[in-house]
């Protein structure tokens, strides 16, 4: 059964309900098909978080990664923020609730930065449809005050390279 797609402020931004096939065994839960139109995903990952730890706001300057982001452990509230300098969302964002029990994923098109907090011990996997290039990261501030991402935790754990990361009207955008 394909995902059900739910509501998103973005027209590129995807926010997705999976199916689940239970029987006495389990369940099973198809986690992506891809249809004649979406781009080939060239690489896969996947991170463990504590509760508590943010990670992002992440993005590629010159090779943008599409990701498709399925939480399989936990739950984390997920953020995309539009860093495409002209585009008519820019600075938007948009954060949505993903967990193991809600079956919800999100899909974070080329040109937005990513990051999300782990409300609970979470396991989280990306799909991408671009290779890692260390090179080309970037980050902005998950704080950042123009931005005003009404984070579910106060005091999240981050790590020295997104506390210092920098706010979006100084940070390192694509063209």
């Amino acid at each position: 059964m394909a995902p059900k797609r739910l509501a998103s402020p973005f027209e590129d931004v995807g926010l997705y309900e999976l199916a689940a096939h239970r029987d006495d065994r389990g369940e099973l839960v198809e986690l992506y098909r891809r249809g004649p139109a979406d781009p080939p995903f060239v690489q896969g990952n996947f991170t463990r978080s504590r509760a508590g730890v943010l990670r992002g706001l992440h993005f590629q300057l010159t090779r943008p990664q599409g990701k498709l982001v399925t939480v399989v452990r936990g739950e984390v509230f997920d953020v995309v923020v539009d860093v495409r300098r002209g585009s008519p969302t820019f600075r938007r964002w948009f954060g949505a609730y993903l967990s193991a029990a809600n079956r919800q994923q999100l899909w974070c098109p080329p040109g937005f930065a990513h990051g999300f907090v782990a409300l609970t011990d979470a396991d989280v996997i990306y799909q991408m449809t671009a290779e890692y290039a260390p090179e080309d990261q970037r980050a902005i501030r998950w704080d950042d005050p123009e931005l005003a991402i009404r984070w579910p935790i106060e005091k999240p754990i981050v790590s020295p390279r997104d506390a210092e990361a920098p706010l979006l009207s100084a940070a390192d955008l694509p063209r």
